[in-house]
């Protein structure tokens, strides 16, 4: 059986992402120097034909198909009119009809065909195609999405120096973690060493630091190691930063700064300690970014984030809750932006920091604003938006119904009240919102908001997305499926977590739960994974590995029943995370008319040792017709 697609668009002008309607479409666009390379023709009308059953018809198909390739500008795997046959071990193509073929026709930046090699051959054999067996004892599966990461906070990951409660794994080393405080300490002061006599005037940051596998940490620790040498420890979550006494006068953070801050953030402040987090946190952000992403480090690190992730096979990268920061992004743009870029990357606007800048009668104008301020393979989704619940998973600052063993409280990311007043206003304009959520009383705040808005104003396919998925309960779940939202999960979580916090602030019965997918997938949720990159590695195949597997970084396996299959993973990196962004009728499955997004694999995931998903070796990536081998 060979899967074709037919265009009625012959000769059309070449075709672009558009920032300009509610969901990511082509719209025309000017050919030639000064324009963005275009993407693809609109979605043409699929025809699925057995070419052994309908010869003379496959002859008729196969000219409309040529003619349909006339008005390509751009033929990335070969010259405008070049039809190129793939050949692989398999090709995994999540295409319920054809889900296994032998080989894949890319024309341009799309695919064209499916099928067993034989039959793809005789199908153009009126036509020149090129035959590239370069991965024929290779698996194709569709390309990679990372549905969820932040390229600006990778960056910082690849600036600082790692001293985490996990390996790291970089594309110039690798990074053992640190197994206890003892180790964290030993580590810690060997790099003040080093950076004294190589760096003496600058200020070190070290990021990966978690006070509960780690030990207690304050400003007064970090002023033994050093008085001298101005030291910012970025903990795991990011949510929270310590600095010591030198590094607080460095960046000029004294107590008239916090008195400054919003009543919010100067509660979630500890000068006295050097300690500030979550809100508290965004209070002196701008003045440490001012050093920490300066562009002689920020550009090169945002290189190195472009590498990782291309080596992971991604081939279109999300990022919700993407820099307001014009400096920063246009930084960001310069590197992500630029034609050569491996994939695509995508932002999702800050719900939270909009509303907190603008009266509610500003907020969307003000958010419709953005959709044309990234450029190149950069863009804005339309009429998304990503709001925020409760606090740090990696901090234990999310809300919990039954609070915690220690008797210490969860944190509010945006105070409920703020929350229900932009939900609302996001919500009647028609756009999809993403929300942080970590915790089960986080996540009860975010159901009974859409309850409350389903039934004052009901939407039909609103697609609310769950990010993240920390800690949930049964009776949520089930509440999830009736309201009709999605699940984006970190798969993550438990494998560096569960075991910690089923001996400290969770306990057991609860730890062990987190990230409940097994039941997500029985209830029949759509369900995509992410990374939210540095909280978990943006590397999918890691992901579907967490989820599949569920084994922890001290070698046990917990809660079992939650497991997910490795089809089920795959789809969640690949087609489900599609349509979490509202971009399945552009890619997530190797289907003759979308976009030519491939993962080139050394195995098949689906088929090897479900222990060893995560050691797949990523080969290359086909990104939009490009052929790109990872280095």
């Amino acid at each position: 059986m060979i899967s074709f697609v037919v265009s009625r668009e012959s000769r059309n002008p070449s075709r672009r992402w558009s920032a300009c309607q509610s969901v990511v479409t082509m719209e025309s666009c000017p050919t030639g120097a000064g324009h963005d390379p275009p993407v693809n023709r609109r979605r043409p009308i699929s025809m699925r034909s057995s070419v052994a059953s309908r010869p003379a018809f496959s002859r008729i198909l196969c000219f409309a198909l040529v003619l349909s390739l006339a008005g390509c500008a751009r033929a990335p795997v070969g010259s405008r009119h070049e039809i190129v046959l793939f050949p692989a071990r398999e090709v995994v193509t999540l295409d319920p009809l054809h889900p296994r073929v032998e080989a894949v026709a890319i024309a341009g930046d799309s695919i064209l065909a499916t099928g067993g090699l034989e039959e793809l051959k005789a199908a153009f054999r009126e036509r020149s195609f090129t035959l590239d067996r370069r991965f024929e004892n290779r698996v194709l599966v569709p390309g990679f999405i990372n549905q969820h990461e932040h390229a600006w906070l990778a960056a910082i990951v690849m600036i600082a120096d790692i001293i985490s409660i996990e390996d790291w794994v970089l594309p110039d080393r690798t990074i053992p973690r640190a197994v206890d405080g003892a180790d964290y300490r030993r580590r810690l002061a060997d790099l003040v060493s080093r950076h004294a006599r190589m760096n003496a005037d600058d200020v070190l940051y070290t990021w990966g630091y978690h006070q509960l596998f780690h030990g207690s940490l304050s400003r007064s620790d970090l002023d033994e190691i050093s008085r001298e040498i101005p030291i910012v420890v970025l903990q795991r979550s990011m949510h929270e930063m310590i600095f010591n006494t030198r590094a607080l006068e460095r960046f000029g953070i004294d107590k008239g700064r916090v008195a400054s801050m919003p009543e919010p953030a100067r509660r979630q402040t500890d000068l006295e300690n050097g300690h500030f987090w979550e809100q508290g946190l965004f209070g002196i952000v701008p003045l440490v970014f001012s050093d920490l992403l300066a562009p002689d480090r920020y550009l090169p690190a945002l290189e190195r984030v472009e590498r990782y992730w291309h080596a992971a096979g991604s081939t279109l990268v999300a990022e919700p809750g993407g820099l307001v920061s014009p400096a920063l992004k246009a930084m960001q743009n310069q590197v992500l932006g630029d034609p050569e870029t491996p994939f695509r990357m995508l932002y999702i606007a800050d719900g939270k920091t909009l509303v907190a800048r603008h009266p509610a009668s500003r907020v969307i104008a003000e958010t419709e604003k953005l959709f044309g301020s990234a450029e190149g393979m950069t863009r804005f989704l339309p009429k998304q938006v990503k709001l925020f619940a409760d606090g740090a998973m990696f901090s234990q600052l999310m809300q919990m119904r039954d609070g915690y063993l220690d008797g210490h409280r969860g944190e509010w990311l945006m105070q409920p009240e703020v929350f229900r007043k932009a939900f609302r206003i996001y919500w009647d304009a028609g756009y999809q919102i993403h929300v942080h959520q970590n915790g089960d009383a986080g996540l009860d705040l975010v159901l009974d908001t859409l309850e409350a808005n389903m039934k004052r104003n009901p939407r039909e396919d609103h697609r609310t997305v769950i990010v993240h998925f920390g800690f949930s309960r049964p009776d949520q779940v089930a509440r999830i499926s009736r309201l009709g939202a999605f699940v984006s999960a970190n798969p993550f979580y438990p494998v560096v977590l569960a075991n910690r916090y089923s001996e400290v602030g969770i306990g057991p019965e609860r730890a062990e739960e987190m990230v409940r997918l097994g039941d997500v997938v029985r209830a029949g949720i759509p369900l995509s994974l992410h990374a939210d990159m540095p909280m978990a590695p943006g590397r999918p195949l890691l992901l579907m590995w967490s989820a599949v597997n569920r084994g922890t970084v001290d070698g046990n396996v917990v809660a079992p029943e939650q497991r997910i299959s490795p089809e089920q993973a795959l789809r969640a990196v690949t087609i489900e995370a599609a349509r979490s962004l509202r971009l399945e009728d552009r890619v997530g499955t190797i289907e003759p008319g979308k976009l030519a997004n491939i993962t080139v694999l050394a195995e098949n995931p689906l088929d090897v040792d479900p222990g060893t998903i995560k050691d797949i070796g990523v080969v290359a990536t086909i990104h939009e017709g490009r052929v790109l081998p990872v280095r």
